[in-house]
C-alpha cells in the first residue's frame, strides 16, 4: 500500500493512499484526517473469519479493557469506492515503523498497533499472569498473515536479532515475533536489586526471532509528570 511516514523521528505521522475499495483497518482514535471519497466503519478487532465465540469474547473484552488494560478491542476500517487518503497518527511522541508481513506472525504490547493493511489477521492473545506482572496488560495483539503493518512506540524503535537469550525491561518492549519464548522475572540483585535498582520486572526472550524495543519507558513518564501534580 502506498504510504509515507512524515516528520519522524518525535512526531511521526503516517498518510496512506488507498486504492479504490481497498481497506486500512487502524488503531481507534488514531485518525487525523481523511478524504471525503473514504467512509469510515467501526468493527471489533475479533480477528478474519471469527465465529460468534470470537465476537463474543471480543465484546466481553472490550467492556473489561479500563480494568485489564491493553489494546483497543474495537478498531476503524477505512475503505472508498474511488479510493482516497487517510492520515493517522499516534498518541504520544515517539517513532512509527512499516513492517511488511510474509507469513510470519508478530506479537505487539498495548498500545504498539496503529493500522495494517492486506491480508493481516489480529487477534488478542492473552499474557497471562506473566504480562499483568510485566505491566504490558492481560492481552498482547497478535498480527500474522500477508500485508502491510505499521507499529508506534515512545521513543525511538531499536531491532535486535536474538539468537539465544535476551533480557528486555518490560517498560521497553514493543513486540517480538511469535516463536520467541519469554518470562518474566527480577533483574538481578536479590530483594535489594528488585526494590531498590528502580528496574522493576524484566522480561527473558529464548530462542530466535526479533525483539523490538523503545529507547523510552511510559512508566517513568507518568512517575515523572506525577510528581508535578499538585
Amino acid at each position: 500500500m502506498q504510504h509515507i511516514i512524515k516528520y519522524e523521528p518525535s512526531f511521526p505521522m503516517l498518510q496512506v493512499s488507498l486504492a479504490p475499495n481497498e481497506t486500512l483497518i487502524a488503531e481507534a482514535g488514531s485518525m487525523v484526517a481523511r478524504a471525503t471519497s473514504v467512509n469510515m466503519e467501526v468493527k471489533l478487532n475479533a480477528g478474519r473469519g471469527a465465529g460468534f465465540f470470537a465476537k463474543l469474547k471480543a465484546i466481553m473484552v472490550a467492556f473489561a479493557r479500563k480494568l485489564v488494560g491493553g489494546e483497543t478491542f474495537f478498531v476503524n476500517h477505512f475503505s472508498g469506492a474511488n479510493g482516497g487518503w487517510v492520515w493517522l497518527a499516534p498518541a504520544l511522541s515517539g517513532s512509527m515503523r512499516h513492517i511488511p508481513l510474509q507469513g510470519q506472525t508478530l506479537v505487539l504490547s498495548a498500545g504498539a498497533f496503529v493500522a495494517c493493511a492486506g491480508e493481516v489477521d489480529l487477534k488478542l492473545r492473552w499474557g497471562g499472569l506473566r504480562a499483568i506482572l510485566a505491566k504490558e496488560g492481560a492481552f498482547f495483539l497478535e498480527a500474522s498473515g500477508h500485508g502491510d503493518l505499521w507499529i508506534t512506540s515512545y521513543g525511538a524503535i531499536d531491532e535486535v536479532w536474538v539468537n539465544g537469550t535476551y533480557v528486555v525491561d518490560n517498560g521497553h518492549l514493543v513486540g517480538f515475533d511469535a516463536n520467541l519464548q519469554f518470562k518474566v522475572k527480577s533483574p538481578g540483585g536479590g530483594v535489594m536489586g528488585f526494590v531498590a535498582s528502580g528496574e522493576g520486572l524484566v522480561c527473558e526472550f529464548t530462542g530466535q526471532g526479533r525483539v523490538l524495543i523503545q529507547s523510552r519507558n511510559t512508566t517513568s513518564l507518568v512517575d515523572w509528570v506525577g510528581k508535578l501534580l499538585p
